[in-house]
């Protein structure tokens, strides 16, 4: 895999930024049977988003990568949950749904629509992929969603002076916006896929998957009945795990089988 480090000047967060890209491109040619490693097709292009309070890496397996031909990119999403605060610099839906994808795309020829271009994460990043996916539909294809954060109605249940021991109150509220607004509004990936449907929109393909001893199973169970209740397309996969690289490092290639094999 060729490694590229980037960093650029970004609009949305009103600062220089670094993300990373990994591309498939390098086959060793020391190896056996080396042509069998040669890009196959079109190269896809796969947006990778990390958890509450972890760096930014690539984690997935190459053999997968190289196997499907697919270009990793991975931004730094901070602590964010991946949406826009209204505090100058702090857009980060706008970044990673719209600003980082338009670099990429005229720096390497990558994202080029949803026939090509995915997203996933784990934890918040979860919470990032599927709200980013379904807030960009005509850019993203598919949504790979594991071990979600989808704390969407324990954040709308918040008052000042609350906390969890993730953050306080006033985390939430400059993440999410007015509690008593989220349900409906457009920090809540269900509004966005009820929106969607509403409006005849393509909903983008869901894989959702959750550890069945993860602190978070009860919130993703939560999604997917709302999913299954309104009718939304999606997957979901619930098996024996917790909150941790065990139960990602499995899950990641299976979703990343169902992203790009074709059988």
């Amino acid at each position: 895999m060729a490694y590229f480090k980037c960093n650029f000047f970004s609009n949305s967060l009103v600062r220089p930024v670094s993300f990373d890209v990994f591309i498939p491109n390098d086959p060793r040619k020391d190896l056996p049977n080396w042509e069998n490693n040669l890009p196959k097709g079109k190269l896809k292009t796969l947006f990778l988003l990390h958890g509450y309070g972890c760096g930014f890496w690539n984690w997935l397996p190459e053999d997968l990568l190289v196997k499907y031909n697919v270009a990793v990119v991975i931004p730094n999403g901070e602590n964010s949950f991946y949406l826009d605060g209204p505090a100058t610099g702090d857009k980060f839906e706008t970044f990673v749904g719209k600003e980082l994808p338009e670099y990429v795309n005229k720096t390497f020829g990558l994202a080029n629509g949803p026939e090509d271009t995915n997203i996933m994460g784990f934890s918040m990043g979860g919470f990032g992929a599927l709200h980013t996916g379904l807030a960009f539909p005509k850019l993203f294809g598919k949504i790979g969603a594991m071990s979600s954060a989808l704390i969407m109605h324990e954040v709308a249940g918040m008052k000042e002076g609350d906390s969890n021991p993730i953050a306080n109150y006033e985390y939430y509220y400059n993440r999410f916006g007015n509690p008593a607004e989220l349900i409906e509004g457009h920090n809540n990936p269900e509004a966005l896929a009820v929106q969607l449907q509403m409006a005849g929109e393509p909903i983008p393909d869901i894989y959702m998957c959750c550890g069945s001893e993860d602190f978070l199973i009860e919130p993703n169970r939560a999604t997917h009945k709302f999913f299954e209740d309104n009718k939304i397309p999606h997957q979901y996969h619930e098996s024996k795990g917790v909150h941790d690289f065990v139960f990602w490092n499995e899950y990641s290639r299976k979703i990343l089988d169902w992203m790009y094999s074709e059988d």
